[in-house]
C-alpha cells in the first residue's frame, strides 16, 4: 500500500514538473521571441532600420490570408497523432523541424548569387514530361548554372513528381539513387518537386525516401507536414500544362453587375469509400439543380458499382446533364473540393474562371475576379511560371534584405518582372507612381546610338543632338560611340546648354544600347538612333505623353506582327496601316528600368543572336515591355518624314540597305515569340496627336504648332 502511495505521489510530482516546464517553456520561448523582435527598436518605442533598405509595407485592398510565417508554432509536435508518432522517422518527418535558418546555407549564396544547378540526367533513368519541363524551364532561366561550384541551390535530374507506387511513372530505388549522389549532403541546399505522394488507400505523404533537409516544392501538402519559409506550395499541374506562355484568363469583360447564370459549380467524381469520400458525398447536401449545381459521378474505378448507393444512378444522370467548360464559364465561383489528395486540378481551373461566394458584394466579386485573372497569368498558367515563381520566393528568404512585400506579389506586373536587385525603393519601378502618390519623372535622359564615324558638322547626329539639348525637358545626353572608328576630339561635339556624355559601348554589340549605364541618372530614356531626323517641339510633345503612360514605350517609328497562314509563322511590317504592335526604339522614350530588364531578364541565347545579327533589338524590347505590362506601345503624332534611312554603303548603318534585313527580322520575331511561349505583342489603333492638331483654327492657339509643319 505504501508503495502504491509512493508511485502515486511520485507521478503527481512527475506530471506538476512536466506542466510547469512546458507552460514555463512557452512563455520563455515567448518572452524572448519578442526580446529579439524589440532588439533593433529605439527610444520611445522608435524601429531604427538596418542599414539595409526593406520594401515598405502598403496596405493590400483584398487582405491576404495570414502568412504562415505568422502561425508558426515553433512547438508544433505537442499535438500529434499515433500515426505521425509512428511516421516519426519515416521519410518526410525526419526534417520537419528545418527552416532556413537550421537546414540551408547561406554562404553558398553569397559569393556568386542565387545560381541554381540541375544534376545530369543519368542514362536510362525515365524523366515523364511534367518533370522535363520544369528543368527545361530552370535551365532556361536567368537563374540556371552548369557548374555546381557556382550554385546556390541544387535540383535533381531524377523524376520525383509522381511519388505513387501504382503509376507508370513511378521512380524505382529512388532512396539509394539519391543517397549516391555526391553532392547530396543530406539534401542540404536542395529543392525537390513533388505532385503527388503516397498511394491507395491512405494517400500518406512519404515521398519513399529520405528528403533529409532538403526543401519541397510540392502540391497536396497538408498543414501539418507543411514548413513555414522552408517549403513552397505549389498547384496540382496536369501533364497537358503548357511548358511556357499559357492561355490568358477567360474573363474579357468587366460586366457589371459580375453575377453569371450560376453561383457556385462543381463537376467531379465522388469517392464512395475511402480518403476523401465525406467531402464529395456531403455536396448533394447544398445542390439545388438552379444556381447551385454540385454534379457529382459514381463512375469510376473498376468495381465502382460494387458500392454503389443510393444515389448512384440519380447523380451519374444529373452528372451527364451539364457540360463542364460551360458551367465553369458560366459560374460567378466555382467549388474546389478535396479529392483523393489534398490537392485539385480545379484550383488551377478555377483560376481561369473566377469564383467567390454568394454572400460577397458585387464590388467585391469583379475585384477578385480581376486579381485571379493577374494570379493566374502571372503565376500559374505554365510550367515554366510556376517554376520560376517558386525560385523566386526561395531567392526571397535567402535575400531578405531585398525580398518582395505583398503589394509587388499581388499587383501587376507581379513579382517575377520586379527584380528586387534592381533597387529597394518602389518609387524606382514605373509601376507603383499612383500607390506612392509620386509624380512621373520631370527629365529625361537622351542615349543617341552613334555606329558611324564623325567626319562632318552638317551629319543627322549632330543635328539630333542639338535638338534634343534644347528641350525642356532634357537633363543630359548620352552618346553611345558603337563605331569602330576611335572617339571623335571633345571639341568637335556642339555646346549645349545640357551635359553631354559619350562612352564607348561594351564590345560594340547592338545589346550594348540597352545596358543599366550609371551615367543615366533620370528613369526616363530618350532612346534615339543617330539617323533620326526629329525636332525639339516632337521630343517635348513624345515625354509629356510618356508621363502619362510611363509604364510604356511612346514614340514615333511604329511598325507591326502578323500571323502568315502560308507560312504558318510570324510575320513583320513596316507597311502604314491603321494598326500598330511596336514603337522603334529608334525615337521612343521608356523607363531606365527595362535597360536593366533587358540585360538581367532575357536569356543570353536571345542578346547573342541580337549580336550577331546586329539587328532586331528594338523588336526584342517591344517584346519585353509588351509581356511586362500586358499593353502596347503607344504611337504620337504621325511622322511621315521617318524612315528607315538607307545610308552610306561603308557605313555599318547601311545594315537597311542589307536585302537580309528584313528577313532577319521576321526570323527574330518567331525566336523571340518561341522563347516567350506565346506573342506577347498587342495591336493598338491609338495614336495621340496634341491639341488642336491638324484643325482649322489660328496656329496661335497650339502649343505644339511646329509639329504640324514637319
Amino acid at each position: 500500500m505504501q508503495a502504491k502511495k509512493r508511485y502515486f505521489i511520485l507521478l503527481s510530482a512527475g506530471s506538476c514538473l512536466a506542466l510547469l516546464f512546458y507552460f514555463g517553456g512557452l512563455q520563455f520561448r515567448a518572452s524572448r521571441s519578442h526580446s529579439r523582435r524589440g532588439e533593433h527598436s529605439g527610444r520611445n518605442g522608435l524601429h531604427h532600420p538596418s542599414p539595409d533598405h526593406f520594401w515598405p509595407r502598403f496596405p493590400d485592398a483584398l487582405r491576404p490570408f495570414v502568412p504562415w510565417d505568422q502561425l508558426e508554432n515553433e512547438d508544433s509536435t505537442v499535438h500529434i497523432s499515433p500515426r505521425q508518432k509512428r511516421d516519426a522517422n519515416s521519410s518526410i518527418y525526419k526534417g520537419k523541424k528545418c527552416r532556413m535558418e537550421s537546414c540551408f546555407d547561406f554562404t553558398l549564396c553569397k559569393k556568386n548569387g542565387f545560381k541554381v544547378y540541375v544534376y545530369p540526367q543519368q542514362k536510362g533513368e525515365k524523366i515523364a514530361e511534367s518533370y522535363q519541363n520544369i528543368l527545361a524551364a530552370i535551365e532556361g532561366s536567368r537563374f540556371y548554372t552548369s557548374d555546381p561550384s557556382q550554385a546556390c541551390l541544387f535540383v535533381l535530374s531524377l523524376d520525383t513528381l509522381d511519388r505513387d507506387q501504382l503509376s507508370p511513372q513511378y521512380v524505382h530505388n529512388l532512396r539509394s539513387k539519391v543517397q549516391s549522389l555526391h553532392l547530396w549532403n543530406n539534401g542540404r541546399n536542395h529543392l525537390i518537386f513533388n505532385l503527388y505522394s503516397g498511394t491507395w488507400p491512405d494517400y500518406t505523404e512519404d515521398v519513399g525516401f529520405d528528403i533529409g533537409q532538403a526543401m519541397l516544392a510540392k502540391a497536396s501538402i497538408s498543414t501539418e507536414n507543411f514548413r513555414p519559409n522552408f517549403d513552397v506550395s505549389i498547384p496540382l499541374f496536369s501533364k497537358d500544362h503548357p511548358r511556357t506562355g499559357g492561355e490568358r484568363g477567360f474573363l474579357k469583360f468587366n460586366t457589371i453587375p459580375p453575377l453569371r447564370k450560376y453561383m457556385l459549380v462543381f463537376k467531379g467524381k465522388r469517392y464512395l469509400t475511402g480518403i476523401g469520400s465525406d467531402t464529395r458525398n456531403a455536396l448533394y447536401h447544398v445542390h439545388n439543380g438552379e444556381d447551385v449545381l454540385l454534379l457529382t459521378t459514381c463512375k469510376h474505378g473498376k468495381d465502382w458499382q460494387k458500392h454503389k448507393d443510393s444515389r448512384c444512378d440519380r447523380d451519374n444522370t444529373e452528372y451527364e446533364k451539364y457540360d463542364y467548360r460551360e458551367m465553369l464559364h458560366n459560374a460567378t465561383f466555382c467549388l474546389v473540393p478535396r479529392g483523393r489528395r489534398l490537392g485539385s486540378f480545379r484550383f488551377l481551373e478555377a483560376l481561369q474562371i473566377p469564383s467567390t461566394i454568394r454572400s460577397i458584394h458585387q464590388d467585391k466579386i469583379l475585384a477578385l475576379r480581376q486579381q485571379t485573372q493577374f494570379l493566374w497569368e502571372a503565376y500559374f498558367s505554365s510550367v515554366e511560371k510556376i517554376v520560376l515563381t517558386t525560385l523566386e520566393i526561395i531567392q526571397d528568404r535567402i535575400f531578405k534584405h531585398i525580398s518582395r512585400n505583398s503589394l509587388i506579389w499581388n499587383k501587376h506586373p507581379g513579382g517575377l518582372f520586379v527584380l528586387p536587385q534592381y533597387s529597394s525603393y518602389l518609387g524606382d519601378f514605373p509601376y507603383y507612381y499612383a500607390n506612392l502618390g509620386l509624380k512621373p519623372p520631370s527629365k529625361f535622359t537622351a542615349v543617341i546610338h552613334a555606329v558611324t564615324p564623325l567626319v562632318s558638322q552638317s551629319q543627322p547626329v549632330l543635328k539630333l543632338l542639338v535638338a534634343a539639348a534644347k528641350s525642356q525637358y532634357c537633363a543630359q545626353i548620352i552618346v553611345l560611340w558603337n563605331c569602330d572608328k576611335p572617339l571623335p576630339a571633345k571639341h568637335r561635339w556642339p555646346a549645349t546648354a545640357v551635359p553631354v556624355i559619350v562612352i564607348e559601348g561594351e564590345n560594340k554589340v547592338m545589346s550594348s544600347r540597352f545596358l543599366p549605364y550609371d551615367n543615366i541618372v533620370t528613369d526616363a530614356v530618350l532612346s534615339l538612333d543617330e539617323d533620326t531626323v526629329l525636332s525639339t517641339t516632337e521630343v517635348d510633345f513624345a515625354f509629356t505623353v510618356w508621363q502619362s503612360f510611363p509604364e510604356r514605350i511612346v514614340g514615333y517609328p511604329a511598325r507591326s506582327h502578323f500571323w502568315d497562314n502560308s507560312k504558318e509563322r510570324w510575320g513583320y511590317t513596316s507597311k502604314w496601316t491603321n494598326d500598330y504592335s511596336m514603337v522603334l526604339t529608334g525615337a521612343a522614350i521608356y523607363h531606365k528600368y527595362y535597360h536593366y530588364l533587358y540585360t538581367h531578364y532575357l536569356p543570353a541565347s536571345l542578346k547573342n543572336m541580337v549580336d550577331q545579327l546586329a539587328n532586331c533589338e528594338d523588336i526584342l524590347m517591344n517584346f519585353l515591355v509588351s509581356a511586362v505590362t500586358k499593353l502596347p506601345p503607344i504611337k504620337v503624332t504621325q511622322k511621315k518624314q521617318y524612315k528607315e534611312t538607307m545610308m552610306g554603303q561603308t557605313s555599318r548603318a547601311s545594315r537597311w540597305a542589307d536585302p537580309d534585313h528584313f528577313a532577319q527580322r521576321q526570323s527574330c520575331m518567331n525566336t523571340f515569340a518561341s522563347w516567350f511561349g506565346y506573342m506577347p505583342l498587342i495591336h493598338s489603333q491609338m495614336r495621340l496627336d496634341p491639341v488642336l492638331f491638324k484643325d482649322q483654327v489660328s496656329i496661335l492657339r497650339k502649343k505644339y504648332r511646329d509639329i504640324e509643319r514637319l
